[in-house]
């Protein structure tokens, strides 16, 4: 797994260092976790978190790029439980951290003078490094709260092995498509993205296909500062 992780990190980095455009990204992620056969969230709410990273830009022609970078990017989900008319509750927050390696497609449209609108699709692979867990209760005068680390199996990401896995675990490899739209603005990249996870993230879930359940949906909202063309 620490071999993958360095794999991830070199390729990323020297990928980035030999692009045409290469900048920093930063932004917002609007996180939740599929629960139900159709793919949909059930009693799950957004969890907000974050992406930061570089991103690097390969002109193939005059109108479309490969880009690639790596991203330490959030994902996850919360659920607020409410009885007894709403005086009693459970509150749980679930944000685990991932390292990403996307690799997109980008077409970009010329609108005027130095500004473009592209659109960008592809995959990616992640792999978690950690996150937290958190939950709050509350039965009558009694209140509790209570975090913990996030733990990850010992997974083969070239197998359907989960090695060290449990219920209480998740698996340390994601897997996924990316889709997105935005604006460079040349001083500034301004940019929209949604990721599909087709990975189940519980570790002992062998099945990816069997049906939509425990896979991230993530939406992100980011701004690119170009740190050279």
């Amino acid at each position: 797994m620490k071999r993958l992780l360095i794999v991830l990190l070199v390729s990323g980095m020297v990928s980035s260092a030999k692009a045409q455009l290469f900048y920093a990204q930063g932004g917002v992620n609007l996180a939740n976790i599929t629960k139900n056969g159709d793919g949909d969230t059930e009693d799950n709410n957004m969890l907000t978190s974050f992406n930061v990273g570089f991103m690097g830009r390969f002109g193939l022609s005059k109108t479309i790029d490969l880009e690639s970078g790596l991203l330490l990017t959030g994902r996850g989900s919360k659920a607020e439980t409410y009885f007894n008319g709403g005086s009693d509750y459970v509150k749980a927050k679930f944000n685990p951290l991932y390292v990403e390696l996307p690799v997109n497609l980008v077409v970009n449209i010329p609108l005027e003078s130095s500004v473009k609108l592209f659109f960008n699709a592809g995959p990616y692979a992640a792999i978690g490094v950690g996150g937290k867990s958190k939950l709050q209760t509350k039965i009558g005068p009694v209140e509790s709260s209570s975090s913990s680390n996030i733990e990850f199996s010992n997974d083969d990401p070239f197998t359907s092995e989960q090695d060290d896995a449990a219920y209480d675990k998740l698996k340390r490899f994601d897997f996924g498509l990316n889709a997105g739209v935005g604006l460079d603005l040349k001083s500034i990249i301004i940019k929209a993205n949604y990721g599909l996870g087709l990975t189940k993230i519980n570790s002992t879930e062998s099945n990816n296909s069997a049906d939509d359940k425990n896979k991230y949906r993530t939406l992100s909202l980011s701004v690119g500062i170009p740190l050279s063309r």
